[in-house]
């Protein structure tokens, strides 16, 4: 049985990928010229050329950045950060934007990005230069990703994978607005009295608020059920009618509408990992 270096096994997993499929590329600190602080793209410039391994100036944060443009335009981006800890200057990108952009719009976009770095054994960290601590897990756990246990089991992420199922379902809130005004308090107001202006008019009475009343809902990945405050309920069918625009509740299957309240009223009530597995249920 043959024996590979872990640099080896990551790049023949990037390089099968890249073969297969055009819109696979590398891009990172030294990864072209260099070939890689670790030597992790030996020989991939040389074979797939510039264009497809891309040397970056020194800023994570735009490196990522740049990839999950690339992957939402349906590239498929591999971003090598030089060393894992550095990731924490990308942070904002991965956790804020690649997690969160296929919730963002519905499930109507993809980020088919990989971030990967040198990292350490899982559960223990090193003090040399710099400290390196393993944040690679927290990444895989954000991204719904299996934790990959060597270099070879980079290559199933490289593919045209479905998400995992992470947050089927999200609980959406707008509340009720206070009146902070003095008149809507009522402190040292008489009732039915406009407000006397400096030239010693008498102000407009404030007009009560125009807009969405407060309301709690439920979106899964096919319904979105909206209970207001007023007593009025709806629900839409996204897949049929992703803009909302017509509510189908009052000829809706009284089966799902009352799965969807079910979901609505756990997502009220649970707190901490609870709610990651009613957000994970069916």
């Amino acid at each position: 049985m043959a024996t590979l270096r872990m640099r080896e096994a990551l790049r023949d997993a990037m390089a099968e990928e890249m073969r297969r499929e055009e819109g696979v590329f590398v891009m990172g600190e030294d990864v072209g010229v260099f070939q890689g602080a670790f030597k992790v793209t030996e020989g991939l410039l040389a074979e797939f050329g510039e264009r497809r391994v891309r040397d970056t100036p020194i800023s994570e944060n735009t490196i990522v950045g740049m990839g999950i443009g690339a992957a939402m335009a349906g590239l498929r981006p591999v971003v090598e950060l030089m060393t894992i800890n550095f990731s924490l200057l990308a942070l904002d990108q991965i956790v804020n934007h690649a997690a969160q952009i296929h919730y963002m719009f519905g499930g109507h976009a993809r980020v088919p990005l990989v971030v990967r770095g040198p990292g350490v054994a899982a559960g223990t960290k090193t003090e040399k230069l710099t400290l390196n601590t393993d944040f690679a897990p927290t990444f895989a756990d954000l991204a719904g990703a299996s934790f990959p246990a060597d270099g070879r089991s980079l290559k199933p992420l490289l593919g045209d994978e479905e998400p995992s199922s992470w947050r089927s379902s999200v609980l959406l809130e707008k509340l009720p607005q206070e009146d902070s005004s003095e008149e809507g308090k009522g402190k040292g107001k008489a009732k039915g009295k406009g407000k006397q202006d400096k030239t010693g008019g008498v102000g407009v009475p404030k007009a009560e608020p125009i807009g969405q009343p407060a309301f709690e809902a439920v979106r899964t990945e096919t319904h979105k059920y909206v209970e207001y405050e007023n007593g009025d309920r709806e629900l839409y069918d996204l897949e049929a009618d992703p803009y909302e625009l017509e509510s189908i509740h009052e000829s809706a299957d009284p089966s799902l509408i009352e799965s969807l309240k079910a979901k609505l009223d756990a997502l009220r009530s649970c707190s901490e990992e609870e709610c990651q597995e009613v957000e994970n249920a069916p």
